[in-house]
């Protein structure tokens, strides 16, 4: 059976759209992206734009999406970090290359499926029909590790030191109009940035090093600086 409850409040309303109550909705649509920054932040640390605190219908919709099975929620939710790269990049020229944070193969198979690949894919689709010109780009192999949320702070910097590998070890290569691409790496929650910043690291050694991170939302001790 489909789920009848709001994924941003847990409550049973009318009127769901893909999962999401009206209100709700509201309350998506209200939020604006801006800069976070950890404090401290780790070195490497591309900056970074979120679309809003760890809080409220956000962390909620995030949760039920990457923890409960409520797939239909990457077409809104990629549609968002739209949003977030949009205001990160601001104007450009040049193509976008999207970078997602992989899971780690034990995490794929428990969500059935690389969540941020699919909030790429989503995100993507809603840039190219706004004309940009992005590819979604997957250069980085995740290392198996515990899962963040069983560590704190010390435990994620180490989980994060080797955490990923380059797949080919070769930059991202430029699009065909022979433009280098804008790269942007993508994640859905940064707390600590140790996790944005070790795969950064990664890709900053093969030639890639991303402009910016993208992220749908910053716990709320990481709030916009």
């Amino acid at each position: 059976m489909l789920p009848a409850d709001c994924a941003g409040c847990r409550e049973r309303r009318p009127g769901l759209r893909h999962g999401v109550c009206p209100a709700c909705v509201a309350a998506l649509n209200a939020l604006r992206p801006g800069p976070v920054r950890p404090t401290p932040a780790p070195a490497g640390l591309p900056p970074c734009v979120a679309l809003g605190p760890y809080a409220g219908p956000l962390r909620e919709a995030l949760l039920a999406y990457k923890e409960h099975g409520r797939h239909g929620l990457a077409r809104p939710l990629g549609g968002l970090l739209a949003e977030v790269v949009a205001a990160a990049v601001g104007e450009v020229s040049r193509p976008v290359a999207l970078v997602p944070v992989p899971d780690t193969a034990a995490a794929a198979r428990a969500r059935y499926g690389d969540h941020l690949d699919r909030l790429a894919r989503h995100c993507a689709a809603r840039l190219r029909r706004g004309g940009w010109s992005v590819r979604v780009l997957r250069p980085l192999r995740a290392l198996p590790r515990p899962d963040s949320v069983t560590l704190d702070s010390a435990g994620r910097a180490a989980a994060a030191q080797a955490a990923f590998r380059s797949r080919s070890g070769t930059p991202v290569r430029a699009g065909a109009a022979g433009l280098a691409p804008v790269v942007v790496l993508l994640d859905d929650i940064v707390t600590t940035g140790v996790t944005l910043a070790a795969a950064a690291r990664v890709l900053r050694a093969t030639g890639s090093a991303p402009s910016v991170a993208a992220v749908l939302a910053a716990t709320e001790k990481r709030l916009r600086s």
